[in-house]
């Protein structure tokens, strides 16, 4: 019996991932709000009634996606403003990190960089509150440093944002690059150059905070 049931929720999550797949790949070209569920389950293979034992609605899907898209990232996170090295390293290892992410996930990214501000509230909120969660563990990163110290706890969340808030710029600049007309490392090294100049102003904002 436990064995069926395994099968059962198997399958289950191997149906569910497939709307997610099938979302994620035909919003590359459209928002959220523009996306019909009969679209999705079209893709899938299913008829539209499957569509509810998986989501509520394609808003909760959307949240899933945030989840997907996002929920993963915060080890990567933490490592961008890890107190190893110093602050020129820290900064390489940053733009380096989001680089390597984008080539790997840039239908996330897109997603993400798209639905931010979409018109869909419930994963504008979903967005929201992952990036809130980022800003949390940043801070506890920065809190770490030997610079961090006379800071309080509110300029620390502060700074905390900015670096996550650059992070999500960064991603979007590489993902321009790379969806560019044609493409090239010569592009990818730009923007890795403007991100780095970017990450080193504010990186020496915070050595004269205190001042």
């Amino acid at each position: 019996m436990s064995h069926t049931l395994g099968i059962r929720q198997a399958q289950k999550q191997k149906t569910r991932q497939a709307f997610l797949d099938a979302a994620l790949a035909l919003l590359e070209e459209q928002s959220l709000s523009s996306l019909g569920l009969r679209e999705v389950t079209r893709a899938v293979g299913v008829a539209p009634t499957a569509f509810y034992r998986h989501f509520r609605s394609t808003a909760d899907l959307g949240v899933a996606l945030v989840d997907e898209a996002l929920g993963s990232l915060h080890p990567m996170v933490r490592t961008t403003v890890s107190t190893a090295g110093d602050s020129e390293e820290r900064i390489t290892r940053a733009v380096r990190l989001i680089a390597d992410h984008v080539a790997a996930h840039p239908s996330h990214v897109r997603f993400i960089a798209r639905e931010r501000h979409g018109g869909v509230q419930p994963v504008r909120e979903a967005i929201q509150a992952q990036l809130a969660r980022f800003a949390e563990e940043v801070k506890a990163e920065l809190a770490k440093d030997p610079e961090a110290e006379g800071w309080t706890d509110d300029d620390l969340l502060m700074l905390a944002h900015l670096y996550v808030d650059q992070m999500l710029i960064t991603a979007s600049l590489f993902l321009e690059a790379l969806e560019a007309p044609e493409p090239s490392e010569a592009e990818r090294r730009r923007v890795a150059h403007v991100a780095t100049r970017q990450m080193r102003l504010i990186s020496i904002g915070r050595q004269h905070w205190l001042d």
